[in-house]
């Protein structure tokens, strides 16, 4: 599923109102042990409505309703 279906599965207004996922790759994350140590690596990045979410993806949902 794209990212904006996926915010929906988990509350209708998440997809309602999706602006962008904040998205890495679980491996990635525990590779850098931190959000800020993954933005610091380059592997923490934001994605559109449109991004096919993989598996092990954590993301944060910015929305706006």
């Amino acid at each position: 599923m794209n990212a904006r279906e996926c915010a929906g599965r988990i509350h209708s207004d998440f997809e309602k109102g999706f602006i962008r996922a904040e998205t890495v790759a679980y491996l990635d994350f525990v590779k850098a042990t931190s959000y800020a140590k993954s933005k610091e690596m380059g592997v923490y990045r934001s994605e559109g409505k449109e991004y096919m979410v993989a598996d092990g993806d954590i993301m944060l949902i910015r929305f706006n309703v």
